[in-house]
Protein backbone atom coordinates (compact mmCIF):
# COMPACT_ATOMS: atom_id res chain seq x y z
CA UNK A 1 0.00 0.00 0.00
CA UNK A 2 2.77 2.46 0.88
CA UNK A 3 4.54 1.79 -2.42
CA UNK A 4 1.32 2.44 -4.31
CA UNK A 5 0.72 5.79 -2.64
CA UNK A 6 4.35 6.78 -3.14
CA UNK A 7 4.32 6.07 -6.90
CA UNK A 8 2.66 9.32 -8.01
CA UNK A 9 4.77 11.43 -10.38
CA UNK A 10 6.57 14.51 -9.08
CA UNK A 11 4.24 16.96 -10.75
CA UNK A 12 0.96 15.18 -10.06
CA UNK A 13 -1.41 16.02 -7.28
CA UNK A 14 -1.24 13.32 -4.66
CA UNK A 15 -4.50 11.41 -4.27
CA UNK A 16 -6.22 10.79 -0.95
CA UNK A 17 -4.55 8.32 1.36
CA UNK A 18 -6.87 5.32 1.50
CA UNK A 19 -4.86 3.53 4.16
CA UNK A 20 -7.26 2.99 7.10
CA UNK A 21 -6.26 4.85 10.25
CA UNK A 22 -4.72 2.74 12.99
CA UNK A 23 -7.21 1.24 15.36
CA UNK A 24 -7.49 3.19 18.57
CA UNK A 25 -8.50 1.91 21.98
CA UNK A 26 -9.51 5.38 23.13
CA UNK A 27 -13.20 4.79 22.54
CA UNK A 28 -16.06 5.60 24.78
CA UNK A 29 -16.91 2.77 27.14
CA UNK A 30 -20.45 2.57 25.87
CA UNK A 31 -19.32 2.24 22.25
CA UNK A 32 -16.72 -0.36 23.22
CA UNK A 33 -19.29 -2.43 25.08
CA UNK A 34 -21.67 -2.21 22.12
CA UNK A 35 -18.91 -3.55 19.87
CA UNK A 36 -18.33 -6.45 22.25
CA UNK A 37 -22.05 -7.21 22.36
CA UNK A 38 -22.35 -7.13 18.57
CA UNK A 39 -23.87 -4.74 16.04
CA UNK A 40 -27.63 -4.29 16.38
CA UNK A 41 -27.74 -6.67 19.38
CA UNK A 42 -29.86 -5.15 22.17
CA UNK A 43 -28.28 -5.08 25.62
CA UNK A 44 -29.61 -7.46 28.23
CA UNK A 45 -30.36 -5.58 31.43
CA UNK A 46 -28.29 -6.48 34.49
CA UNK A 47 -30.84 -7.31 37.17
CA UNK A 48 -30.31 -7.65 40.90
CA UNK A 49 -30.19 -11.45 40.78
CA UNK A 50 -27.34 -11.37 38.25
CA UNK A 51 -25.63 -8.59 40.19
CA UNK A 52 -25.78 -10.59 43.41
CA UNK A 53 -24.26 -13.58 41.61
CA UNK A 54 -21.56 -11.34 40.13
CA UNK A 55 -20.74 -9.97 43.57
CA UNK A 56 -20.48 -13.54 44.89
CA UNK A 57 -17.68 -14.24 42.38
CA UNK A 58 -15.81 -10.93 41.98
CA UNK A 59 -12.70 -12.59 40.58
CA UNK A 60 -14.45 -13.69 37.39
CA UNK A 61 -13.50 -11.13 34.72
CA UNK A 62 -15.47 -13.10 32.13
CA UNK A 63 -18.78 -12.62 33.85
CA UNK A 64 -17.97 -8.99 34.68
CA UNK A 65 -17.36 -7.99 31.05
CA UNK A 66 -20.25 -10.04 29.65
CA UNK A 67 -22.73 -8.62 32.15
CA UNK A 68 -21.30 -5.12 31.76
CA UNK A 69 -21.68 -5.31 27.98
CA UNK A 70 -25.24 -6.62 28.27
CA UNK A 71 -24.46 -9.92 26.54
CA UNK A 72 -27.23 -12.51 26.67
CA UNK A 73 -25.23 -15.31 28.29
CA UNK A 74 -27.96 -17.91 27.72
CA UNK A 75 -27.84 -17.37 23.94
CA UNK A 76 -24.05 -17.26 24.05
CA UNK A 77 -23.91 -20.58 25.91
CA UNK A 78 -26.20 -22.18 23.31
CA UNK A 79 -24.03 -20.83 20.49
CA UNK A 80 -20.96 -22.33 22.21
CA UNK A 81 -22.65 -25.73 22.31
CA UNK A 82 -23.07 -25.76 26.09
CA UNK A 83 -26.65 -24.66 26.75
CA UNK A 84 -27.51 -24.07 30.38
CA UNK A 85 -30.60 -25.07 32.30
CA UNK A 86 -30.12 -22.12 34.63
CA UNK A 87 -33.14 -19.87 35.11
CA UNK A 88 -36.80 -20.01 36.04
CA UNK A 89 -39.38 -22.00 34.12
CA UNK A 90 -42.18 -20.24 32.30
CA UNK A 91 -44.66 -21.81 34.71
CA UNK A 92 -42.81 -20.37 37.70
CA UNK A 93 -42.67 -16.93 36.08
CA UNK A 94 -46.39 -16.99 35.32
CA UNK A 95 -47.26 -18.12 38.84
CA UNK A 96 -45.00 -15.47 40.34
CA UNK A 97 -46.50 -12.69 38.24
CA UNK A 98 -50.03 -13.75 39.19
CA UNK A 99 -49.17 -13.79 42.89
CA UNK A 100 -47.49 -10.37 42.69
CA UNK A 101 -50.55 -8.91 40.96
CA UNK A 102 -52.75 -10.27 43.77
CA UNK A 103 -50.50 -8.79 46.48
CA UNK A 104 -50.54 -5.35 44.80
CA UNK A 105 -54.26 -5.25 44.04
CA UNK A 106 -56.40 -2.36 45.31
CA UNK A 107 -53.53 0.09 45.32
CA UNK A 108 -51.30 -2.24 47.32
CA UNK A 109 -53.60 -2.18 50.36
CA UNK A 110 -52.66 -5.72 51.48
CA UNK A 111 -48.97 -5.11 50.83
CA UNK A 112 -49.02 -1.92 52.90
CA UNK A 113 -50.90 -3.71 55.67
CA UNK A 114 -48.17 -6.36 55.80
CA UNK A 115 -45.47 -3.67 55.78
CA UNK A 116 -47.18 -1.92 58.69
CA UNK A 117 -47.55 -5.15 60.67
CA UNK A 118 -44.04 -6.55 60.08
CA UNK A 119 -41.85 -3.48 59.71
CA UNK A 120 -43.47 -0.50 61.42
CA UNK A 121 -46.30 -1.53 63.78
CA UNK A 122 -45.92 1.64 65.83
CA UNK A 123 -46.79 3.93 62.93
CA UNK A 124 -50.27 5.03 61.96
CA UNK A 125 -52.22 2.56 59.77
CA UNK A 126 -51.52 2.96 56.02
CA UNK A 127 -54.92 4.29 54.98
CA UNK A 128 -55.01 6.40 51.84
CA UNK A 129 -51.35 5.76 51.01
CA UNK A 130 -49.89 7.48 47.97
CA UNK A 131 -49.05 5.37 44.90
CA UNK A 132 -47.15 7.73 42.59
CA UNK A 133 -47.02 7.23 38.83
CA UNK A 134 -43.49 6.23 37.84
CA UNK A 135 -44.04 6.19 34.08
CA UNK A 136 -41.20 7.76 32.09
CA UNK A 137 -39.26 7.21 28.87
CA UNK A 138 -36.29 4.85 29.08
CA UNK A 139 -34.45 3.59 32.15
CA UNK A 140 -32.74 6.95 32.72
CA UNK A 141 -36.10 8.72 32.72
CA UNK A 142 -37.64 6.14 35.05
CA UNK A 143 -34.67 6.43 37.41
CA UNK A 144 -35.07 10.20 37.57
CA UNK A 145 -38.84 9.86 38.08
CA UNK A 146 -38.28 7.36 40.91
CA UNK A 147 -35.85 9.70 42.64
CA UNK A 148 -38.35 12.55 42.40
CA UNK A 149 -41.20 10.36 43.70
CA UNK A 150 -39.11 9.21 46.66
CA UNK A 151 -38.24 12.79 47.57
CA UNK A 152 -41.86 13.95 47.31
CA UNK A 153 -43.17 10.99 49.33
CA UNK A 154 -40.56 11.57 52.04
CA UNK A 155 -41.48 15.23 52.34
CA UNK A 156 -45.22 14.39 52.45
CA UNK A 157 -44.75 12.45 55.69
CA UNK A 158 -47.17 9.58 55.07
CA UNK A 159 -47.25 6.06 53.70
CA UNK A 160 -46.37 5.64 50.03
CA UNK A 161 -45.92 2.62 47.78
CA UNK A 162 -43.65 2.76 44.74
CA UNK A 163 -44.57 -0.09 42.39
CA UNK A 164 -41.59 -1.31 40.34
CA UNK A 165 -39.37 1.77 40.80
CA UNK A 166 -36.17 2.05 38.75
CA UNK A 167 -32.85 2.42 40.57
CA UNK A 168 -29.31 2.81 39.23
CA UNK A 169 -26.09 1.42 40.66
CA UNK A 170 -22.55 1.84 39.40
CA UNK A 171 -20.96 -1.58 38.91
CA UNK A 172 -17.26 -1.52 38.03
CA UNK A 173 -17.68 1.56 35.88
CA UNK A 174 -20.89 0.47 34.15
CA UNK A 175 -24.34 1.69 35.19
CA UNK A 176 -26.82 -1.06 36.10
CA UNK A 177 -30.55 -0.30 36.21
CA UNK A 178 -32.41 -2.27 38.85
CA UNK A 179 -36.15 -2.76 39.36
CA UNK A 180 -37.27 -3.99 42.79
CA UNK A 181 -40.78 -5.32 43.23
CA UNK A 182 -41.68 -2.35 45.41
CA UNK A 183 -40.35 0.27 47.80
CA UNK A 184 -42.35 1.49 50.79
CA UNK A 185 -41.95 4.98 52.23
CA UNK A 186 -42.84 5.10 55.93
CA UNK A 187 -44.46 8.05 57.73
CA UNK A 188 -41.12 8.86 59.41
CA UNK A 189 -39.52 9.26 55.97
CA UNK A 190 -37.54 6.00 55.98
CA UNK A 191 -37.55 3.59 53.02
CA UNK A 192 -37.96 -0.20 52.88
CA UNK A 193 -37.42 -2.69 50.06
CA UNK A 194 -40.16 -5.23 49.31
CA UNK A 195 -39.38 -8.62 47.75
CA UNK A 196 -42.29 -10.71 46.47
CA UNK A 197 -41.49 -14.39 45.85
CA UNK A 198 -43.61 -17.33 44.74
CA UNK A 199 -42.05 -19.98 47.01
CA UNK A 200 -44.31 -20.85 49.97
CA UNK A 201 -44.01 -19.82 53.59
CA UNK A 202 -44.99 -22.91 55.58
CA UNK A 203 -46.01 -22.39 59.22
CA UNK A 204 -44.41 -18.94 59.17
CA UNK A 205 -41.04 -19.98 57.72
CA UNK A 206 -39.66 -20.58 54.23
CA UNK A 207 -36.80 -22.52 52.68
CA UNK A 208 -33.61 -20.99 54.19
CA UNK A 209 -31.69 -21.29 50.91
CA UNK A 210 -34.38 -19.41 49.00
CA UNK A 211 -34.70 -16.80 51.73
CA UNK A 212 -30.93 -16.31 51.60
CA UNK A 213 -31.02 -15.80 47.84
CA UNK A 214 -33.85 -13.27 48.23
CA UNK A 215 -31.87 -11.46 50.93
CA UNK A 216 -28.81 -11.17 48.68
CA UNK A 217 -30.97 -9.82 45.89
CA UNK A 218 -32.66 -7.33 48.21
CA UNK A 219 -29.25 -6.19 49.51
CA UNK A 220 -28.44 -4.95 46.01
CA UNK A 221 -31.62 -2.85 46.03
CA UNK A 222 -30.71 -1.47 49.46
CA UNK A 223 -27.33 -0.34 48.13
CA UNK A 224 -28.99 1.36 45.15
CA UNK A 225 -31.53 3.06 47.43
CA UNK A 226 -28.74 4.33 49.64
CA UNK A 227 -27.22 6.05 46.59
CA UNK A 228 -30.53 7.83 45.98
CA UNK A 229 -30.86 8.79 49.65
CA UNK A 230 -27.31 10.18 49.75
CA UNK A 231 -28.27 12.80 47.15
CA UNK A 232 -31.08 14.19 49.33
CA UNK A 233 -30.65 16.66 52.17
CA UNK A 234 -31.29 15.48 54.80
CA UNK A 235 -30.64 11.90 53.67
CA UNK A 236 -33.53 9.54 54.49
CA UNK A 237 -32.85 6.29 56.33
CA UNK A 238 -32.84 3.16 54.18
CA UNK A 239 -33.99 0.33 56.44
CA UNK A 240 -31.93 -2.85 56.49
CA UNK A 241 -34.95 -5.00 57.34
CA UNK A 242 -36.74 -5.81 54.11
CA UNK A 243 -40.26 -7.19 53.70
CA UNK A 244 -40.37 -10.67 52.16
CA UNK A 245 -43.83 -11.59 50.88
CA UNK A 246 -44.64 -15.22 49.94
CA UNK A 247 -47.75 -17.41 49.54
CA UNK A 248 -49.03 -18.70 52.87
CA UNK A 249 -48.76 -22.49 53.19
CA UNK A 250 -50.29 -24.03 50.03
CA UNK A 251 -52.72 -21.20 49.31
CA UNK A 252 -52.42 -18.07 47.20
CA UNK A 253 -52.87 -15.81 50.23
CA UNK A 254 -49.90 -13.55 51.03
CA UNK A 255 -47.81 -13.91 54.17
CA UNK A 256 -44.81 -11.79 55.08
CA UNK A 257 -41.80 -11.64 57.35
CA UNK A 258 -39.04 -9.11 58.00
CA UNK A 259 -35.56 -10.18 56.89
CA UNK A 260 -32.44 -8.41 58.14
CA UNK A 261 -30.05 -7.97 55.19
CA UNK A 262 -27.23 -6.06 56.92
CA UNK A 263 -24.79 -8.94 56.49
CA UNK A 264 -25.69 -9.47 52.83
CA UNK A 265 -25.48 -5.73 52.17
CA UNK A 266 -22.01 -5.48 53.70
CA UNK A 267 -20.73 -8.51 51.78
CA UNK A 268 -22.19 -7.30 48.48
CA UNK A 269 -20.77 -3.80 48.92
CA UNK A 270 -17.33 -5.21 49.69
CA UNK A 271 -17.40 -7.61 46.75
CA UNK A 272 -18.53 -4.95 44.29
CA UNK A 273 -15.56 -2.79 45.25
CA UNK A 274 -13.29 -5.73 44.40
CA UNK A 275 -14.56 -6.00 40.85
CA UNK A 276 -12.05 -5.00 38.21
CA UNK A 277 -13.38 -1.99 36.33
CA UNK A 278 -14.98 -3.03 33.09
CA UNK A 279 -12.96 -0.63 30.95
CA UNK A 280 -9.76 -2.20 32.26
CA UNK A 281 -10.96 -5.65 31.19
CA UNK A 282 -12.08 -4.33 27.80
CA UNK A 283 -8.65 -2.81 27.15
CA UNK A 284 -6.99 -6.22 27.48
CA UNK A 285 -9.17 -7.84 24.79
CA UNK A 286 -7.93 -8.18 21.20
CA UNK A 287 -9.36 -5.65 18.76
CA UNK A 288 -12.41 -7.06 17.03
CA UNK A 289 -13.48 -9.30 19.91
CA UNK A 290 -17.24 -9.84 19.70
CA UNK A 291 -19.66 -12.02 21.66
CA UNK A 292 -22.60 -11.75 19.25
CA UNK A 293 -24.45 -15.10 19.25
CA UNK A 294 -24.66 -15.16 15.45
CA UNK A 295 -20.89 -15.60 15.13
CA UNK A 296 -19.37 -19.00 14.52
CA UNK A 297 -18.72 -21.35 17.41
CA UNK A 298 -14.96 -21.26 16.83
CA UNK A 299 -14.86 -17.45 16.85
CA UNK A 300 -17.04 -17.26 19.95
CA UNK A 301 -14.92 -19.84 21.75
CA UNK A 302 -11.80 -17.78 21.06
CA UNK A 303 -13.54 -14.59 22.18
CA UNK A 304 -14.70 -16.14 25.45
CA UNK A 305 -11.29 -17.71 26.05
CA UNK A 306 -9.71 -14.25 25.76
CA UNK A 307 -11.31 -13.30 29.08
CA UNK A 308 -10.11 -15.19 32.18
CA UNK A 309 -12.78 -16.91 34.24
CA UNK A 310 -12.90 -18.11 37.83
CA UNK A 311 -15.10 -21.19 37.78
CA UNK A 312 -16.43 -22.78 40.93
CA UNK A 313 -19.19 -25.36 41.48
CA UNK A 314 -21.47 -22.58 42.79
CA UNK A 315 -21.55 -21.15 39.26
CA UNK A 316 -23.86 -23.97 38.18
CA UNK A 317 -26.73 -22.33 40.05
CA UNK A 318 -25.85 -18.74 39.20
CA UNK A 319 -24.43 -18.40 35.67
CA UNK A 320 -25.60 -19.44 32.22
CA UNK A 321 -22.02 -20.10 31.06
CA UNK A 322 -21.29 -22.52 33.90
CA UNK A 323 -21.32 -25.69 31.76
CA UNK A 324 -18.91 -24.17 29.24
CA UNK A 325 -16.56 -22.90 31.94
CA UNK A 326 -16.71 -26.22 33.81
CA UNK A 327 -15.65 -28.11 30.70
CA UNK A 328 -12.73 -25.75 30.12
CA UNK A 329 -11.78 -26.02 33.79
CA UNK A 330 -11.69 -29.80 33.49
CA UNK A 331 -9.52 -29.61 30.38
CA UNK A 332 -7.06 -27.35 32.19
CA UNK A 333 -7.11 -29.49 35.32
CA UNK A 334 -7.90 -26.46 37.47
CA UNK A 335 -8.52 -27.15 41.14
CA UNK A 336 -11.19 -24.43 41.35
CA UNK A 337 -13.69 -26.92 39.92
CA UNK A 338 -13.34 -28.85 43.18
CA UNK A 339 -14.61 -25.89 45.22
CA UNK A 340 -13.34 -22.60 46.60
CA UNK A 341 -12.49 -23.93 50.11
CA UNK A 342 -10.15 -26.56 48.66
CA UNK A 343 -8.67 -24.03 46.25
CA UNK A 344 -7.88 -21.73 49.18
CA UNK A 345 -6.20 -24.57 51.09
CA UNK A 346 -3.89 -25.42 48.18
CA UNK A 347 -2.29 -21.99 47.92
CA UNK A 348 -0.09 -21.71 44.82
CA UNK A 349 -1.00 -25.17 43.50
CA UNK A 350 -3.54 -24.30 40.82
CA UNK A 351 -3.86 -27.55 38.84
CA UNK A 352 -4.56 -31.17 39.76
CA UNK A 353 -1.25 -32.17 38.17
CA UNK A 354 0.60 -29.71 40.41
CA UNK A 355 -1.16 -31.16 43.46
CA UNK A 356 -0.25 -34.76 42.56
CA UNK A 357 3.34 -33.81 41.76
CA UNK A 358 3.66 -32.04 45.10
CA UNK A 359 2.22 -35.07 46.91
CA UNK A 360 4.73 -37.36 45.17
CA UNK A 361 7.59 -35.06 46.17
CA UNK A 362 8.42 -34.15 42.57
CA UNK A 363 7.89 -30.40 42.98
CA UNK A 364 6.91 -27.78 45.52
CA UNK A 365 8.58 -26.18 48.53
CA UNK A 366 8.69 -28.65 51.44
CA UNK A 367 8.25 -25.71 53.83
CA UNK A 368 4.95 -24.77 52.16
CA UNK A 369 2.17 -25.91 54.55
CA UNK A 370 0.02 -27.11 51.63
CA UNK A 371 2.88 -29.14 50.13
CA UNK A 372 3.81 -30.59 53.52
CA UNK A 373 0.19 -31.60 54.19
CA UNK A 374 -0.09 -33.24 50.76
CA UNK A 375 3.10 -35.25 51.28
CA UNK A 376 1.98 -36.32 54.74
CA UNK A 377 -1.38 -37.41 53.30
CA UNK A 378 0.39 -39.33 50.50
CA UNK A 379 2.61 -41.08 53.04
CA UNK A 380 -0.37 -42.06 55.19
CA UNK A 381 -2.19 -43.34 52.11
CA UNK A 382 0.79 -45.44 51.06
CA UNK A 383 1.12 -46.81 54.60
CA UNK A 384 -2.58 -47.70 54.72
CA UNK A 385 -2.44 -49.43 51.34
CA UNK A 386 0.66 -51.40 52.34
CA UNK A 387 -1.01 -52.48 55.59
CA UNK A 388 -4.16 -53.51 53.75
CA UNK A 389 -2.11 -55.47 51.24
CA UNK A 390 -0.20 -57.21 54.02
CA UNK A 391 -3.45 -58.17 55.74
CA UNK A 392 -4.78 -59.39 52.43
CA UNK A 393 -1.70 -61.53 51.78
CA UNK A 394 -1.94 -63.04 55.29
CA UNK A 395 -5.63 -63.80 54.86
CA UNK A 396 -4.93 -65.42 51.50
CA UNK A 397 -2.19 -67.58 53.02
CA UNK A 398 -4.49 -68.74 55.82
CA UNK A 399 -7.23 -69.55 53.32
CA UNK A 400 -4.81 -71.56 51.18
CA UNK A 401 -3.58 -73.44 54.26
CA UNK A 402 -7.14 -74.36 55.22
CA UNK A 403 -7.81 -75.67 51.73
CA UNK A 404 -4.80 -78.06 51.76
CA UNK A 405 -4.90 -79.01 55.46
CA UNK A 406 -5.89 -82.68 56.04
CA UNK A 407 -9.11 -83.51 57.80
CA UNK A 408 -8.74 -84.38 61.48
Amino acid sequence: MSEFHGSASRGSTPGPNRTPPPATREKGLRQRLAELRGPDVPAKALDARALAALAANPGCARRAILDGAGVDKARLASALGAPSGFGQSQFALTRGNAFEAKVKADGGAELLRLAHARLDPGAEPPEGAAVPDLTAHGPEGRTARTSLALREATQAGGWALLDHPMLALDVAGSLAFLEPDAVVVHPDGSWSVVEIKSFPMLDGSADPAKVGAAARQAAVYVLALEDVAARLDPAPVVRHRILLVCPKDFSNLPAACAVDVRKQRAVTARQLTRLTRIEEIAETLPEGTCFAPDRGAEELTAAVAAVPATYAPECLSACELAFHCRERSREEGAVTRLGRPLRAELGGLTTVEDVLAAARGEQGDPDDPAVAALRRAAALRAEALASAQARGDTASAHAAHREVAPCP
